[in-house]
């Protein structure tokens, strides 16, 4: 029987939530931060999605450069929410729910990003079509994801269909710049530091 990646993602960031922040299942999505941030501060729009908001680490740096925007976050992990409601209290909307099927009207959003949790989603591309569908015309949308060169990806991928943490995929770029060609325009794609990178596309 195939693992159920969905719920295997939940156990086990509601198992690390408590420690995320600094212990060392976080510090590559923290490496990220940085990039996503700078991409995030000169993006147009106030109404702005995290998808896989985790414990709004970031959220509260999107904050802290511009408390007038409107910030959502959707995670799929309670623990996680839990550690982003201590955080952000109401100065954010907190939201548990599935990427794939995003609990919010169409054009909802000016600005929607995702922070090291894409290679975790099962079904990539409805992610892509939901992500298109609550983005404004014109809208952007920020991924920021670990990235490996080829002899690492065919190392890994074969064994993260057994990975307990929910991890499905490590994507080329041409995947990364392919998938987002489905639903978006003028992408971009960009190594961030050693092991990651951001890709970028317009509505």
């Amino acid at each position: 029987m195939e693992p159920d990646k969905k719920q295997q993602s939940r156990a086990a960031f509601d198992q690390q939530a408590a420690t995320y922040d600094t212990a060392i299942q976080g510090s590559h999505a923290r490496a990220l931060y940085p990039y996503l941030l700078q991409e995030i501060t000169h993006a147009w729009g106030d109404r702005v999605l995290d998808l896989g908001c985790g414990t709004g680490a970031l959220m509260a740096q999107v904050l802290s450069e511009d408390g007038h925007r409107r910030v959502t976050g959707l995670d799929l992990s309670e623990g996680m929410l839990a550690r982003a409601r201590a955080r952000l209290g109401d100065r954010a909307d907190l939201v548990q729910g599935d990427s794939e099927h995003l609990p919010f009207p169409d054009r909802s959003f000016d600005v929607v990003y995702c922070c090291d949790s894409f290679h975790h989603y099962p079904n990539p591309a409805a992610v892509i079509a939901e992500v298109s569908r609550v983005l404004e015309f014109g809208g952007i949308f920020l991924l920021g994801d670990i990235w490996l060169p080829l002899p690492g990806r065919l190392v890994m991928n074969p064994f993260l269909r057994w990975s307990r943490e929910g991890d499905v995929k490590i994507y080329s770029r041409r995947e990364i710049t392919d998938l987002l060609g489905q639903a978006f325009h003028q992408i971009t794609w960009r190594r961030a530091g050693g092991r990651a990178f951001v890709a970028r596309g317009i509505r």
